[in-house]
């Protein structure tokens, strides 16, 4: 049994990068959503929070998609 080990480094590499880049989008996204509570607190407008926040729940959404077409096709 032969390992490749430039494979595994290749696949070890881009999983971390893929894994901390979701993690930093949903992490954008909660911090966008208490924004929005905290501008609606002070009486001012949430939209842009809100919709920035949406935007990352949407890529975390796709990205996920993404990984279950991968696994399945």
């Amino acid at each position: 049994m032969k390992i490749d080990w430039a494979a595994l480094g290749s696949v070890f590499g881009v999983s971390l990068v893929a894994t901390v880049a979701l993690v930093g989008l949903f992490t954008l996204g909660v911090i966008g959503l208490s924004k929005q509570e905290q501008a609606a607190a002070q009486g001012g407008s949430a939209t842009l929070a809100r919709t920035g926040a949406y935007a990352c729940f949407g890529l975390c959404l796709a990205a996920v998609a993404y990984g279950i077409y991968l696994i399945v096709v």
